[in-house]
């Protein structure tokens, strides 16, 4: 069976046919034109689907469905995003307009919820029915599955892990609000507590880093830290600290059996997920009681996407 998986992006729009067993047999990226609007933005993807099906000699009447990863506020049941600002769609029909072109099957979803789905399908969790997967990236992404089944809530609009407040006084966000667990744990967060620590110790290994590489990144302060540097270590161990604070409430009230971690700062994988680990098994409630909470890094990469969307119509 054949399935298009679609992962939009502010910058590119990656589309893939992928297999039963999650393996994508062709994919392209082409660019976000948002400024060609709604209707040919679809009809764009259409035919890139169309495209990579002749590529393959695979009929239209054999691809089983379409599943694709919004960027923004989507309703999976109602078809419609509401809201995808940085693609400038609002409140626009995409399950109707892509039925215009194909009679098939097609299912939206949060990028957040496809990337979890990917991982806990193919990816790092796979074989897992509870599963968290959270991304650290310019905000903190989440997606939720339990019981194998993905948690949207009303309108889609939950698993905004992200704007958990950890700090009711505590900085301020996007959103209005003001201790945004996104605030604090994000690779965004991360880079900012950097800068801040560079700027008190004028010695740090982390100046060092940051002019072999050019710029403070999310691993300026992890490569310090491995280096010796006492301030980068420092930075990495209050960093850490933040991402479990929101991960011990979810795990809390979720209980998954497995945390995915994601986004660039997964690359750091041990360094990052053990710690992490040590936390939730001194955090979660009755400790020692309930099952362990594992901690992994996604393993999907830039895939996860494709594969997550294409596993929404699965």
């Amino acid at each position: 069976m054949y399935y298009a998986g679609i992962d939009i992006g502010g910058m590119s729009i990656k589309v893939g046919i992928v297999n039963e067993n999650g393996e994508i047999l062709i994919n392209r990226a082409i660019a976000t034109d948002s400024s060609s609007g709604f209707s040919v933005m679809v009809s764009n993807m259409a035919t890139l689907i169309k495209e990579l099906l002749l590529e393959l000699s695979i009929k239209e009447n054999d691809l089983s469905g379409i599943g694709i990863g919004i960027p923004g506020v989507a309703d999976s049941k109602k078809g419609i995003v509401t809201s995808a600002v940085n693609i400038g769609w609002r409140n626009v029909n995409v399950v109707e307009e892509f039925h215009k072109y194909f009679k098939m099957p097609v299912r939206i979803s949060n990028d957040a919820n496809c990337a979890a789905l990917g991982e806990q399908r193919f990816g790092a969790a796979k074989g897992k029915s509870d599963v968290i997967m959270v991304t650290l990236g310019t905000g903190v992404g989440a997606g939720i599955i339990i019981d194998g089944k993905l948690i949207e809530g009303n309108g889609s609009a939950g698993a905004e892990a992200g704007h958990m407040i950890i700090n009711m006084h505590g900085l301020p966000c996007a959103c209005n609000g003001h201790g945004c667990w996104e605030q604090y744990a994000s690779a965004t967060a991360l880079i900012r507590q950097t800068k801040l620590a560079m700027a008190k110790n004028p010695t740090s290994l982390m100046h060092d880093v940051f002019k072999e590489k050019g710029k403070v990144s999310g691993r300026t302060a992890f490569i310090a830290a491995e280096r010796g540097d006492r301030a980068g270590q420092e930075v990495v161990d209050e960093y850490i600290s933040y991402v479990s604070v929101g991960l011990i409430g979810l795990g809390n009230v979720l209980h998954p059996e497995v945390f995915v971690i994601g986004g660039g700062i997964s690359h750091e994988k041990e360094r990052l997920t053990a710690p992490i680990k040590r936390y939730l098994d001194n955090y979660i409630a009755i400790s020692g009681f309930y099952p362990e909470i594992d901690v992994v890094p996604a393993s999907l990469g830039n895939d996860a996407g494709i594969i997550g969307a294409a596993a929404l119509v699965m």
